[in-house]
């Protein structure tokens, strides 16, 4: 999705999903106005890890360990610019290289999927997802570079059977039919994240009154649309799209559903897209 630096500023969606760079093209849609949303969270993002490790006698085994469940997940804000590497050692391949806000000015979302613990017994890298292609990159970024809060949020779609299941600390909380993906420009699947939030000013448009931005990319429109197709979960002026296979790749939504899931969708809500 594609949002000007600070306030009001163009929504670069395709037509119902989302949109390549350099000679791509810009969606029928590019300028409509909207307003970003912020992270979504009431929750206290916790301070960034030391960089400096206390000396202490007690000694840990070297670990991975996930952390995203049915009933929870973390994300993570960066704090400063940072490198993501392919595993937790600074000598490991670069994967990306990271700002503190992204290609549109939102603060730089994260999702965070598990951590490595040194000897030391302390945190020293996470393991994160990224909003970059191909879908599903992950890597590991250095503790002190974040600031990671707890998501207690969940989105489930269901390609064949178009629905939309939204859950909180793991109980359902919201149930819609809704459009996917036309056979020619399908939703992607797999396990991805919210990292951005969009309030429309008109939402009799194209997107309703919110969208989501996910993390996802479409894989039928990465070289065709702007910043590599993205994919969002958003309103429609279209309702009677709703429960077909209709959309470039975007998920639609009905938009008085809309109005309610969008609060329960902070950044870092993992959306897992299944067939």
């Amino acid at each position: 999705m594609l949002l000007g630096v600070g306030g009001l500023a163009g929504l670069a969606l395709v037509a119902a999903a989302c949109g390549g760079t350099g000679d791509a093209k810009l969606s029928e849609h590019a300028q409509q106005a909207a307003y970003p949303a912020g992270l979504g969270t009431r929750t206290t993002i916790s301070a960034a890890a030391p960089r400096r490790t206390v000396v202490s006698a007690k000694r840990c085994a070297a670990a991975s360990v996930r952390l995203d469940s049915s009933a929870g997940a973390y994300a993570a804000v960066l704090q400063q610019n940072a490198i993501v590497r392919a595993a937790p050692r600074s000598s490991s391949r670069v994967v990306a290289r990271l700002g503190t806000a992204d290609q549109n000015g939102f603060q730089q979302v994260l999702g965070v999927i598990g951590t490595y613990r040194s000897t030391a017994c302390s945190t020293g890298w996470y393991r994160v997802q990224l909003a970059v292609v191909p879908n599903g990159t992950t890597g590991w970024v250095r503790a002190w570079a974040v600031r990671t809060y707890r998501v207690r949020s969940r989105i489930v779609v269901s390609l064949s059977r178009r629905r939309l299941r939204a859950y909180r600390s793991g109980k359902l909380v919201l149930e819609t039919a809704v459009a996917v993906g036309a056979p020619a420009t399908p939703t992607p699947r797999g396990r991805y994240f919210i990292n951005e939030r969009y309030i429309l000013t008109d939402a009799s448009g194209p997107f309703g009154p919110n969208a989501l931005g996910v993390s996802a990319h479409s894989e039928a429109l990465q070289h065709v649309w702007v910043q590599d197709g993205p994919i969002a979960i958003h309103g429609t002026n279209e309702p009677w799209s709703i429960g077909h296979a209709s959309s470039h790749g975007c998920v639609r939504v009905p938009n008085s559903v809309m109005r309610r899931l969008f609060p329960f969708a902070p950044a870092g809500t993992p959306v897992i897209v299944e067939a």
